[in-house]
């Protein structure tokens, strides 16, 4: 069956702009209702509200939290569900917040429907939404898809999607964006058409039709206000690719790494700290002695779980470690090679651009620390591959071996000679003194190094960010059947799940035991935007991080290989 692609588009428009709304009544159902379920319930709905305000349901709104009320029907300059919404963007007291605010329109539709008295339909209840980032969900899906055929330059059918102003007002048939009608929003009904329909978009020979995520994001992203960043301009864009040439590029950083070595025993170890080459970015590594010790956790202790067992002796053989997780001010040299941000100024810098062979990663949509912090505070939110990478890359720049961690050897630096649930010993009421977790972050990461140190020097290895090792997750230890095994590693052998040790930010104080494992899953780029998936980040691990090792035995090159390319990046 065939349909007309300007028929799709010859619906009566209640709007032809975001937030063009009259003199009309704001609807409850249709415009005040998926705005708050999308961007206020996450903090305010049923289960513990914050400051005591609950926006599940009349009643409840009506009432306020801590602070009094927060709607005052008739009055917005009043409300503070309104007035929060436009505060400067660094106010403390900014909703939402962590840098995800509303847009302008989405504020209006607020402000309107309080001064028209706050209707609210009895029995009408909340439930709260996955909200849209227009920048991290919408904006790839036009680029990959749409922007090529709709763009100032070419627009056919005269639909232009690149700017704001033209994706809201543009089309020979009228505009093909209704905020808050997507049934009447061809830049959404089109993609939900047959394989076989003239009219889909994009067309099967462009990569139609859409997953159905993809779709719905659309969808939801029209049901909310479809709210885009004002002055965001976008491009048309091609899927990315992972770097070539990777053996030729691991035998030169092998002869490089070999001709530097010097450390030939373990007495030679010492802790350093080392400038990366062309910055006054720091790092610093502590020697981590070879040793014994009982890796998982025995059935008695308080929060195990059946991965951390059965109990079995590992040998490990010395290494340095990351003294702090790696920081934004490490990982963004990596990530943005060919920005002036790259140079630094200051003694010894030369004022070279950093520039290897290393493959990088591409450009993210979002701001990648969510509003959380950058200088000083651990990169999140790379896959494992990333991670690898950025090993790869800074043994490009410092001559040095670096990779992730096994889970054995962490879990051995973690322990620091102790036996006990965490390092610091049985007692989870003394968690507060040596991690950040769900009971002292308030929702964020914070900056590295700020709280007590493991007996061996080593920061934030309980809470904090979750922290990236080389291996492929198990579902428990029953492969290792010798008396001691010897430096065991899992190698990777499909793209989920890998493991993260040490818990988080977000986690209760039993996530955060030195025996503590996390598989990693697809659900972590669940809200990824490409397609394929990206090979680079993990936008929905907020949590996750990484610190690196240097093991004393310098690897051969096949090896080295191995570690920095797990071959099973790609989703």
């Amino acid at each position: 069956m065939k349909s007309s692609y300007a028929f799709l588009f010859a619906t009566s428009l209640v709007v032809t702009g975001p937030g063009h709304l009259g003199a009309a009544d704001v609807d409850f159902n249709r415009q005040v209702k998926p705005i708050l379920e999308s961007a206020c319930l996450s903090c305010h709905g049923a289960d513990k509200p914050k400051g005591g305000l609950s926006l599940i349901d009349k009643a409840s709104s009506f009432k306020g939290g801590d602070n009094g009320a927060a709607i005052v029907a008739g009055q917005s300059g009043k409300s503070p569900l309104y007035t929060s919404t436009v505060l400067p963007p660094d106010h403390d007291d900014i909703m939402p917040p962590k840098g995800d605010t509303l847009s302008k329109e989405q504020a209006n539709v607020l402000k309107q429907w309080i001064d028209q008295g706050a209707k609210w339909p009895e029995g009408v209840k909340l439930q709260q939404q996955r909200r849209v980032s227009f920048v991290k969900d919408i904006q790839p899906i036009l680029e990959f898809n749409c922007v090529a055929c709709h763009r100032a330059d070419y627009s056919k059918g005269g639909l232009k999607l690149d700017t704001k102003e033209s994706a809201f007002t543009s089309g020979d048939s009228g505009p093909s964006i209704i905020p808050f009608h997507p049934e009447k929003s061809g830049s959404y009904t089109t993609t939900i058409l047959s394989a076989e329909d003239d009219a889909l978009m994009p067309p099967n020979a462009k990569g139609g039709p859409l997953p159905k995520d993809k779709t719905d994001f659309l969808k939801d992203w029209i049901s909310q206000g479809a709210p885009w960043p004002d002055g965001l301009k976008l491009t048309p864009k091609k899927a990315e690719e992972a770097g070539a040439e990777e053996g030729a590029i691991v035998a030169e950083l092998y002869k490089k790494i070999m001709a530097t070595h010097k450390e030939k025993a373990q007495a030679d170890m010492k802790e350093y700290s080392n400038l990366i080459p062309g910055t006054q970015v720091q790092y610093s590594m502590l020697p981590i002695p070879a040793g014994k010790f009982k890796m998982g956790s025995p059935a008695t202790e308080k929060g195990r779980k059946a991965d951390e067992g059965p109990v079995h002796e590992v040998a490990i053989e010395p290494f340095w470690m990351g003294k702090f997780e790696v920081t934004w001010n490490e990982y963004e040299l990596f990530m943005y090679p060919d920005e002036s941000m790259r140079v630094v100024a200051g003694p010894g810098v030369t004022g070279e651009k950093l520039i290897d062979a290393v493959s990088r990663p591409t450009k993210p949509y979002v701001e990648m620390s969510f509003g959380m912090g950058k200088d000083g505070y651990p990169a999140i939110s790379m896959t494992q591959h990333a991670a690898n990478k950025y090993c790869q890359w800074l043994s490009s720049r410092t001559g040095h071996f670096y990779r992730l961690p096994t889970e054995a050897e962490w879990e051995y630096a973690c322990r620091a000679g102790t036996t006990t649930a965490y390092s610091f010993g049985d007692d989870a009421a003394q968690i507060k003194d040596h991690a950040w977790f769900e009971g002292n972050s308030n929702f964020k990461y914070q900056k590295v190094g700020k709280k007590k140190p493991n007996p061996w020097g080593l920061f934030d290895m309980h809470g904090n960010v979750a922290e990236w090792c080389l291996d492929e997750y198990l579902p428990d230890y029953s492969m290792f059947k010798d008396p001691v095994t010897h430096s065991p590693y899992v190698k990777q052998t499909k793209p989920y799940p890998h493991v993260a040790r040490g818990g988080s930010w977000d986690d209760s104080p039993a996530l955060l035991r030195s025996a503590a494992r996390r598989a990693s899953s697809a659900a972590w780029k669940q809200q990824d935007p490409q397609l394929p998936k990206s090979i680079w980040y993990h936008t929905d691990a907020q949590f996750l991080g990484f610190r690196i090792v240097r093991p004393l035995k310098v690897p051969t090159q096949e090896e080295m290989f191995k570690y920095w390319n797990n071959g099973v990046e790609k989703d």
